[in-house]
């Protein structure tokens, strides 16, 4: 055996046993006459001793080590004199009389610790060597154990694993596909799943009625730290429900995740409208760990003769408690903040509201005392407390104020990756109108169910319906969301014509669905949550790379194998892609 325990479970209790260990050199300390090393797996850490005065032979060839070299030991389980509470084998080490060299190796390109000196792009071209870090080893036991709960709990409540295909067919809605070219059908191609949507819809017709599966799905679209070509979600599916049913069981998984990943109990999660959400935080993702909601105040500020305001179609602005004190600096430095080009705002209007109850504003010319007092009112604000306003479009204004409100909350310490605040978003648009196609699109996608109640709007005034969707928000971050689906064929056909579909091309790209409907289909609905991302909330950071193995870069490179890569043109030649002069 190349070993009969792990580096992280010796204790007192197994002082004078015989063991055999085997992993990498962590560190090694030579004091003379002892040879100090520490021995890693993914374990833990054991400390091994060699003593020059007991065998020297086999304490020179411990001091010829170097880190990362691969070793067995064999030796007696001793007390340590020198005791490290700070790991679970601190009270023991290991007196060897045995040591075997299984690989050596090189000098690793960063320090392999809790706090590398390694850079994000070296740490990716060294994926390997970056994952034996406790940090990274963490992050993937935290996402195993994340996977085994989910399993846990929708099977206890009867849900079936369902596979569903890899290679499935392209269609235009939503973001783009990665296609595969058919090597036995030349000239056509598969696309990979944006998510498996349609086959779920198809498994509830099939009657299989609760459905999940964490699967990969890929998106070919811009990266950042919370998004991936390939990333993995939680799809779900379930038959015979209405909205209240979908969000109560999949409010019960978060409950349940809290508890066995974190120990924390959640409270039940609110529910927000859309139009309440963008009113108040600006966002369909509002971080409700703090307060701070937008105030609207056009009918105080404009009309008086204040160009910036009276031009306006919105003058909004947060209240900042208790930072009227902030320096001229900080609201210059604020200032620029919202006039980054990604936050696109013209300027910032402030207003101190002093704590002797005076104010003093960037706009004293053109708003008396009183008037600031007006908004004082509007803002419930309190001596102390600081102002930030913006004006311009409505819906750019919002947004930019929604970047002002974050940096506030994180200026202040208001968010707190340790405290969390759960939330449904519900009643989203059903489509919203793109100026530059002049067409209709799903705000979520084509299958979405509108609200009974506004049906009779989908000619008439499409903007006005309402769907039967909804968002898990937790922290400012979509964790996932879903809808009820359309069952009957009829209104499945009236979506489609309303999304400028012909009916040869619904026909073409959903007819098996189509079809499917006609033989019984279910009321059914479901959901979809970012697997990464629960996985990034539990270990307290945003960068979702942190949590996947072996994840991409910013440009969507593999840096480890050097992928994407050129094919060899025999191989282009086989699927009918080889360049023709």
């Amino acid at each position: 055996m190349l070993r009969t325990n792990t580096c992280g479970e010796l204790t007192l209790k197994e002082v004078g046993n015989q063991v055999t260990l085997s992993g990498w050199v962590q560190k090694s300390r030579d004091l003379g006459g002892m040879t100090f090393i520490d021995l890693r797996d993914r374990y833990g850490i054991t400390q091994l001793a060699f003593n020059m005065d007991v065998d020297a032979p086999l304490c020179s060839a411990a001091r010829k080590l170097g880190r990362e070299f691969v070793i067995s030991i064999e030796g007696t389980v001793t007390e340590r004199s020198s005791k490290n509470k700070n790991i679970p084998t601190g009270e023991i080490e290991i007196v060897v009389s045995k040591l075997t060299v299984l690989s050596s190796a090189k000098t690793p390109p960063f320090t392999i610790e809790d706090n590398t000196d390694g850079g994000e792009e070296l740490r990716m071209n060294y994926r390997y060597l970056d994952l034996r870090r406790t940090p990274m080893r963490e992050n993937i036991m935290l996402r195993h154990k994340v996977g085994i709960e989910m399993r846990k709990y929708l099977d206890s409540i009867g849900f079936l694993d369902v596979e569903t295909p890899y290679l499935i067919k392209s269609t235009p809605e939503g973001a783009r596909d990665f296609i595969v070219p058919s090597r036995m059908n030349q000239g056509e191609f598969y696309a990979l799943p944006q998510s498996p949507q349609t086959f779920k819809q198809i498994l509830m017709v099939a009657g299989f009625d609760k459905y999940y599966q964490i699967v990969k799905c890929f998106r070919d679209e811009d990266l950042r730290a919370d998004r991936q070509p390939e990333f993995t979600q939680l799809d779900c599916e379930m038959s015979f429900v209405d909205q209240e049913d979908v969000l109560s069981t999949f409010e019960g998984l978060a409950r349940h995740l809290f508890k066995v990943i974190l120990n924390k109990e959640v409270a039940d999660f609110p529910r927000m409208t859309y139009q309440d959400a963008i009113r108040l935080y600006g966002s369909d993702k509002p971080d409700t760990r703090f307060d701070m909601p937008f105030v609207e105040l056009n009918n105080f500020a404009q009309g008086k003769d204040f160009n910036v305001f009276d031009n306006a179609e919105l003058v909004v602005g947060i209240n900042a408690n208790g930072c009227a004190s902030y320096s001229r600096k900080q609201i210059d430095a604020l200032t620029d903040f919202v006039k980054k080009p990604q936050i696109g705002a013209q300027g910032l209007v402030y207003v101190k509201y002093n704590e002797d109850g005076t104010f003093k504003s960037s706009v004293d010319k053109f708003f008396d005392q009183e008037a600031l007092s007006i908004w004082a009112q509007a803002f419930n604000a309190k001596p102390g407390d600081l102002f930030l306003i913006l004006a311009g479009e409505a819906n750019k204004t919002r947004k930019a104020l929604c970047e002002l409100r974050l940096e506030m909350g994180n200026q202040l310490g208001l968010r707190d990756p340790k405290k969390f605040s759960c939330l449904w978003v519900v009643d989203f648009p059903l489509v919203e109108f793109d100026e530059e196609s002049n067409r209709w699109h799903a705000m979520h996608h084509p299958f979405t169910s509108p609200k009974q109640e506004d049906i009779q709007f989908l000619e008439s005034d499409p903007g006005k319906v309402r769907a039967n969707a909804y968002d898990m928000v937790i922290n400012g971050v979509e964790i996932g969301g879903g809808s009820i689906r359309i069952h009957e064929k009829e209104l499945q056909q009236k979506m489609f014509k309303l999304l400028g579909f012909t009916d040869q091309e619904a026909q073409e790209q959903f007819g098996f669905l189509m079809n499917a409907f006609e033989y019984g289909a279910p009321p059914h609905g479901g959901a979809a949550f970012g697997f990464d991302r629960w996985v990034a909330l539990f270990g307290g950071k945003t960068d979702i790379r942190e949590f996947i193995a072996f994840p991409k870069n910013n440009s969507g490179r593999d840096m480890m194998i050097d992928a994407p890569s050129a094919i060899d043109k025999n191989q282009l030649d086989e699927l009918g892609l080889g360049i023709r002069d």
